[in-house]
């Protein structure tokens, strides 16, 4: 194995698997980005791209079949990582059509470039980032197996649905060596702000830095699900990535991967408020946050993924979240002032 391939390098989980593989393993990076995306979650590895220290970035878009090809064919990576997609479940309401087009054909641009690609000496691994988000709006409060029907709650929880698919569909008819993942919530430092714990945790560095009135806004804390590390997350790529690769675990296999912490969201809120320097925080329902159909129950049985690795999660989610609030402060501090949104 010598080279690995990133979709969704610059994201949060994109830009710290990167920075893991550098970090744990001898193998070369590629980063496959929009030239234009923001560099704030790659700014710690900006000095090895510059001196092409096993880090290399190749520029393109999912929708642009014709540069994924072109990046493939140089590069021929060993593993693929397809991490990129629009990733917000709210946003999706809003901007529906670029969703469905950049997750669903964005994927099977991907696929199909590796299927043209595929011949008797190239045979790569393909990581394919599905999403909790598959199983919807769970009609009991059962742990989610693998094999749960699937129910699409927003344009983004169907068009990870359809990447889902895809991913299996390829494996099955091209023999593609693919594995599929469904993530559950995962958090940490760069978690973008457009997702419930981090706009909290964002909201709270704001509020004690002054930049905001001590009342934080929300959207439904109904919700119960489990949390988990994104560095957790990653390992767990990393070990099925490479069973996969090794021929351990056979092509087409889907995985949950989650935390075993089980939380409502308002249990999240109490957590991060006694985090705070602040004790006259309170906390309002914000009408523009909540989603047409929302995913309020989301607990996983992780069965099947510790069958094949070994691999649960190790960092408790109270680190996580301090880890994250401490991520908010340091961007204020550094006079990175985000949006009151």
């Amino acid at each position: 194995m010598k080279k690995i391939f990133i979709t969704g390098f610059t994201g949060q989980v994109g830009s710290q698997l990167a920075e893991f593989l550098h970090d744990e393993t001898d193998v070369d990076i590629v980063g496959f980005m929009r030239w234009q995306e923001p560099l704030e979650n790659i700014s710690e590895m900006v000095n090895k791209i510059n001196n092409k220290d096993r880090i290399f970035i190749e520029y393109g878009d999912l929708t642009d079949q014709g540069s994924l090809l072109s990046s493939l064919s140089k590069w021929m990576p060993d593993i693929i990582f397809h991490l990129g997609a629009q990733s917000y479940p709210k946003t999706s309401f809003d901007i529906p059509i670029e969703t469905l087009q950049t997750n669903i054909i964005g994927t099977a641009n991907l696929l199909e470039s590796v299927r043209r690609l595929k011949n008797e000496s190239y045979d790569p691994t393909i990581h394919v980032c599905s999403s909790s988000e598959v199983y919807g709006k769970s009609s009991s409060e059962l742990a989610l197996t693998e094999d749960t029907p699937l129910h699409g709650s927003s344009p983004y929880s169907i068009s990870k649905i359809g990447t889902d698919f895809l991913g299996r569909y390829y494996a099955e008819a091209y023999s593609l060596k693919t594995f599929i993942t469904r993530m559950g919530t995962h958090s940490g430092k760069r978690r973008s702000d457009v997702f419930f714990e981090s706009t909290l945790a964002k909201q709270i560095a704001l509020i004690e830095a002054g930049y905001q009135s001590p009342q934080i806004k929300l959207g439904n804390l109904e919700s119960v699900r489990t949390f988990q590390d994104v560095r957790d997350a990653i390992r767990a790529y990393w070990l099925l990535a490479k069973g996969v690769y090794s021929c351990d675990i056979p092509p087409g296999e889907v995985f949950n991967i989650a935390g075993t912490e089980k939380y409502q969201l308002t249990e999240i809120v109490d957590m991060m408020l006694e985090f705070s320097t602040r004790d006259d925080i309170t906390i309002v329902t914000d009408a523009n946050r909540l989603r047409a159909i929302d995913a309020d129950y989301q607990m996983f049985d992780s069965t099947k993924i510790q069958k094949v690795i070994d691999w649960k999660p190790e960092i408790p989610v109270t680190e996580m979240l301090l880890d994250l609030l401490e991520y908010w402060r340091g961007q204020i501090e550094n006079g990175k002032i985000p949006l009151n949104r």
